[in-house]
């Protein structure tokens, strides 16, 4: 799903690789310039990379190493790992800043609270693997399907499942619309756009190679990519491709869209080593994208995510910070206060200064003294 517009912000664009890389380019002034500059690498796992996702604080990474590795982007600190699953992560998405869910080749869905890092659920979801899940916008539903040929549909509230449907092929996508009013579904080169009222297809598109990733550009417009260097976008009503451009060499592997102020930005990425960004007119989408930059990592890229920085929550948690730390200086200082209130109450004659422990002592000594003669 893209990220709500934002102006004023830094674009950090988050790749992995089979080399078990993590690359972070950032773009500090998106509404000067689009250069995107190198600003970390990771060697972030033990096998290759399968799965990136973000949300406003973190950023995930899941591997072939049965590992999801967590990076606090507001701190740039290593959050540490999630040892849950038995077999590659293949899926993870983030719901707002409370819950992050993971599928993985054991066919568990699990529910991470990002708060305390805790697993709330573990789902047995599919007989097969996790081969992709989607968080409907509203967080209390979410989509998976898997190897066993089943879409299956999830109440999140109560963490069980609320309705299976066998379907003809194994899909590898499954995606709700920015409304939630429909989701889409990949089989091999089929695309199937469904109903949330009728659970029902409501059309099918039918691609010239097999899917790799797909995006919502709109709520009836997609940006997808298959096993060749094009990116096509359809329109969902009349099942018809509006635009096609060249994106990369070889096999675009995967996409992410977002916006910025008022830029409408897909971001590619290939096995070419590039990633890659456009910039789309929503007015005018039978035209081609206009490339605004793009960066070539030198490895097979597998993941890409987008994380974006909000200026506005960060002052908040820095005046959070502040104001956490001058009420603790004002409880210390009360609490000083009423124990020299106490204090004073005993040893009226001291004022607001403790007993003098040495001169309590030479007293007590003094008395012992009297009490022996």
């Amino acid at each position: 799903m893209a990220h709500e517009a934002r102006s004023g912000c830094e674009v950090l664009l988050v790749a992995g690789c089979y080399e078990q890389i993590i690359f972070g380019y950032r773009v500090k002034k998106p509404e000067q310039s689009w250069n995107p500059e190198p600003d970390f690498t990771h060697h972030a796992h033990t096998a290759s990379l399968t799965i990136v996702a973000a949300n406003d604080q973190y950023v995930a990474t899941g591997s072939k190493d049965e590992t999801i590795q967590l990076y606090n982007m507001k701190k740039k600190i290593d959050q540490g790992s999630l040892l849950h699953h038995a077999g590659t992560v293949t899926c993870l998405e983030f719901y707002g800043t409370t819950h992050l869910l993971s599928g993985a080749e054991d066919g568990i869905i699990c529910v991470w609270d990002t708060k305390k890092w805790e697993c709330l659920k573990s789902l047995p979801a599919h007989k097969g693997q996790v081969s992709s899940l989607s968080v409907h916008p509203s967080g209390k539903l979410a989509l998976s399907v898997g190897t066993d040929k089943t879409l299956r549909t999830w109440n999140l509230i109560n963490g069980k499942p609320a309705f299976i449907k066998n379907i003809k092929q194994n899909a590898q996508i499954v995606q709700w619309s920015p409304s939630g009013n429909s989701y889409i579904v990949a089989s091999n080169n089929q695309l199937d756009i469904y109903t949330l009222a009728t659970a029902s297809i409501n059309s099918t598109i039918m691609c010239k190679k097999r899917i790799s990733s797909v995006k919502f550009i709109t709520e009836s417009i997609i940006g997808v990519a298959g096993e060749d260097e094009y990116v096509r976008l359809y329109d969902t009503n009349s099942e018809m491709c509006i635009s096609e451009f060249k994106a990369h060499d070889i096999r675009v592997k995967v996409m992410h869209f977002f916006q910025v102020a008022q830029y409408h930005i897909l971001a590619t990425a290939s096995n070419d080593g590039y990633i890659k960004l456009w910039q789309i007119d929503i007015k005018k989408v039978h035209g081609h994208p206009f490339l605004l930059s793009e960066v070539n990592t030198s490895a097979r890229l597998t993941c890409l995510a987008v994380w974006l920085s909000n200026p506005a929550s960060i002052v908040q948690e820095v005046e959070e910070q502040e104001d956490a730390a001058s009420n603790k200086y004002c409880k210390e200082k009360e609490n000083k206060i009423k124990v020299a209130s106490l204090v004073e109450d005993e040893y009226p004659k001291r004022g607001w200064q403790l007993p003098n422990k040495r001169k309590m002592a030479a007293s007590a000594k003094e008395r012992r003294k009297k009490n022996k003669q």
